[in-house]
């Protein structure tokens, strides 16, 4: 068992997902073996989102910079700087950059091990793996 860890934001690495999209996982198995779920940010830029997709577990989102649309479960929601959002597992959502700035969102996984399944495709993929791209 481990007393912690602590995560230095600027240290983390970003994850490329195409588009100028990047994700930068703060808390999961690969740094803190116990954890029971996974953390991190997103940064999209103007006019980029997420494609429909779906987890395997639930999902709360907040955002930290800029302006969003949401989509979840077939309705769509104007969501601003600090406006949190929650979705079950397997509901599909998307977040799309609405604002002519930057968006910033903090994402929240109740799972060590999460997947993603794009709606269109059906495909499900290891989250922040090769195929897990905007």
């Amino acid at each position: 068992m481990t007393d912690g860890i602590t995560v230095t934001y600027d240290e983390i690495s970003p994850f490329s997902r195409g588009d100028g999209v990047e994700t930068r996982l703060m808390v999961g198995k690969g740094n803190a073996p116990e954890t029971p779920f996974t953390t991190g940010t997103t940064a999209f830029p103007a006019g980029s989102a997420a494609p429909l997709h779906s987890h395997n577990c639930a999902e709360q989102v907040t955002i930290l910079e800029g302006q969003a649309d949401a989509m979840i479960g077939g309705e769509i929601v104007q969501l601003g700087a600090m406006d949190t959002t929650f979705v079950p597992a397997n509901v599909p959502h998307y977040f799309r950059n609405s604002g002519a700035g930057r968006l910033v969102i903090l994402w929240i996984y109740g799972a060590r091990d999460v997947t993603r399944t794009f709606t269109d495709s059906g495909e499900t993929v290891p989250h922040m793996s090769p195929r897990d791209q905007v």
